[in-house]
């Protein structure tokens, strides 16, 4: 009979509107209090020492008197809650009961009907008889015992779990490990949304097998659409985040297809069948699909580095700078002075910081990178040793209309922190740099572009170690693509891809932040680091994906337009221009960019002469000296175009 009748005919012949009310008394019952499974254990070892010994009486046609009785029942239950006590096999919760259990039931009851032998043949009966008695003894009430928590066991997963309908998502497990087995036990067990219906997996010789009671399923992709039909899956569950990506052509397309769900367990350890970590379960997002394998990075050099320091972090309160915050609270520092402009999410990032990183020895601070008297209080009154410069504007399109408002922050702000920093003597100053300073098409990547420019030449005539590091797009990051599509997709659509064509690099937030320390650690002064930013995803796939994710189909669910490029967008983002080149790390993802080289006094005046022309709001006056400070700077979708004729 089908999964799905099979239930249905439960619940429609066996479950009256009586049982339905008592079974959900019976489902808020997490587990049997341990005094109550005490209890009924020794009522079934006494029932059992009872008939045991009374069959063996009677078999060999023995009386039995009221006084035997007696003598029996004090026995069994003074011998029984002894060895109950001492192997506490009450203590243990029945639904999560595993061979270990099996093993310490064996154990209490064998030390039970010893001790039951010796003396039921010193004051009750013969000592032939009390050993026959006790060996029958020790199987009967072994099997009430263990069949007392398999009946505990299958009405839980029949009944409460069962009783829960339509909020009970069937799902297959994808593979076979040990890891996956326990998985399965604790969805059996557990009073998650989620029940477990079998297993998936690339081994033949496991087809048609079961796994404590789940079958396994070899997975031919022709063929997974009837099996997922026959037991009616609504999901799949993967247990490792590399799984993910090695089924990316194959289940998860499947998946994607047929909008059938995927979750994924956080990369803990299970321990044993309890896995208190599966009610952690997530949907698998775009970000785990784009995302790559765990970046490792040397803890001991950062931490040698950190060590008693005290660090100074601008734009603390942004997508970058506050993970940077939170991976800092992982060393041994002395403190983190937190520098931003923005109220609300700093305010935000305190409560955080105070609630989930009580060890950490933080100061908030209100201010712009652009206020030198600020940015020098900071310097002269905390004493910062490490800076780590993520404060920056960082919309293209909104830097298109602003130019010398980004100029002021992205060039003058950098500059006062960077001087500040070598005014005070600072060991290390990291700036956080982007790919779009690689050929700049827009007033922002150019922007950056001079920030860097700058600070590695200043490098040349301080004793601060001056590092910058450089990557494209991090997913989630606020205003990043992938927000903005969830919000459309939640919304109904339609989707708004910028052209056909477009493509970006990607890199999650913890892995970006996790790079920047180590090449913040590595770096010596004057480098530009690159970080392996992997494969080039195309937006429209991306877009196309997400909302397959979401359970809807692209141009028939949610509709895709394509709105056009933006002022100073480009189809292609690059890590390094064509008269760069790079030179390996120690770091397998972080490579060093052989760029050419400035004269501080020159690069010193033209940043002077820049800042004051957007100081005066010269906008065609300062996008001309950005670009004849930065020659590669060609603008693209914008008014700006018109100005490259100007200085080539």
């Amino acid at each position: 009979m089908n999964v799905k009748y099979k239930s249905m005919f439960w619940k429609h012949f066996f479950i009256n509107d009586k049982m339905s009310n008592w079974i959900d008394r019976l489902s808020t019952i997490k587990y049997l209090n341990r005094w109550i499974v005490l209890v009924l254990d020794t009522v079934l070892v006494v029932f059992s020492t009872i008939i045991s010994y009374s069959f063996t009486l009677y078999f060999f046609h023995k009386g039995f008197t009221f006084n035997d009785l007696i003598g029996l029942f004090c026995c069994s239950l003074s011998m029984g809650l002894l060895s109950f006590l001492a192997f506490r096999t009450y203590r243990g919760i029945i639904r999560y009961s595993t061979i270990h259990e099996m093993w310490r039931i064996l154990s209490a009851m064998f030390l039970r009907v010893v001790t039951q032998i010796f003396f039921i043949s010193v004051f009750l009966m013969p000592f032939p008889y009390a050993l026959l008695g006790g060996v029958l003894d020790f199987l009967l009430s072994t099997v009430l015992l263990v069949a007392f928590r398999a009946v505990v066991i299958n009405v839980y997963r029949r009944v409460v779990i069962q009783s829960k309908g339509k909020h009970v998502r069937s799902v297959f497990i994808y593979g076979h490990e040990g890891k996956c087995i326990s998985l399965g036990n604790s969805l059996l067990n557990g009073d998650l949304p989620y029940r477990a219906i079998g297993y998936l997996t690339h081994d033949k010789n496991l087809d048609g097998t079961n796994i404590g009671g789940l079958p396994v399923k070899y997975i031919r992709y022709n063929k997974l659409q009837d099996i997922f039909k026959k037991y009616s899956a609504t999901a799949v569950l993967f247990c490792d985040y590399a799984d993910v990506h090695f089924e990316e052509k194959g289940l998860v397309a499947f998946c994607l297809k047929n909008h059938v769900l995927m979750f994924m367990l956080p990369p803990f350890e299970l321990v044993d069948d309890n896995i208190s970590v599966a009610r952690h379960i997530k949907e698998v997002q775009i970000e785990d699909l784009l995302g790559r394998d765990e970046i490792l990075i040397n803890t001991d050099e950062i931490g040698n580095l950190l060590r008693d320091k005290i660090v100074l972090v601008t734009g603390a309160a942004g997508s970058i700078g506050s993970e940077i915050v939170r991976q800092l609270s992982r060393y041994p520092i002395k403190r983190v002075i937190l520098f931003d402009s923005a109220e609300t999410p700093m305010h935000n990032l305190v409560l955080e910081l105070r609630k989930k990183y009580t060890r950490l020895d933080f100061e908030a601070f209100i201010g712009d990178v652009r206020s030198k008297e600020r940015v020098n209080y900071l310097f002269s009154h905390l004493g910062p040793q490490i800076v780590f410069h993520a404060a920056a504007y960082k919309h293209v399109p909104l830097m298109e209309e602003n130019p010398c408002e980004a100029v002021l922050c992205n060039v003058y702000g950098t500059r006062q922190v960077a001087n500040a920093a070598d005014r005070y003597g600072i060991e290390k100053f990291v700036m956080i740099s982007t790919d779009k300073a690689v050929n700049p098409t827009n007033v922002m990547g150019s922007s950056k572009r001079i920030a860097e420019i700058y600070v590695q030449s200043l490098n040349k005539v301080s004793k601060t170690q001056f590092v910058t590091t450089r990557f494209g797009n991090v997913l989630g990051s606020n205003g990043s693509v992938i927000p903005l599509f969830r919000e459309q997709i939640r919304n109904g659509g339609p989707v708004t891809v910028t052209h056909p064509d477009i493509i970006r690099y990607f890199m999650t937030i913890p892995e970006a932040c996790r790079l920047v320390l180590e090449a913040g650690t590595i770096g010596k002064g004057g480098e530009i680091y690159v970080f392996d930013m992997g494969e080039p995803v195309k937006i429209l796939d991306l877009a196309k994906r997400m909302i397959e994710l979401a359970g809807l189909e692209p141009d028939k669910d949610i509709h895709i337009q394509f709105s056009g490029l933006r002022p100073g967008e480009k189809l292609y983002e690059e890590l390094l221009t064509e008269k760069e080149h790079t030179l390996p790390t120690n770091h397998p993802k972080i490579n060093v960019a052989m760029v050419r080289e400035y004269q501080f006094e020159e690069v010193s005046k033209d940043i002077s002469e820049l800042v004051a022309l957007a100081r005066a709001v010269k906008i065609p006056e300062t996008v001309l000296k950005m670009k004849a400070i930065v020659p590669e700077y060609i603008s693209q979708n914008s008014p700006f175009e018109k100005l490259d004729k100007c200085v080539r």
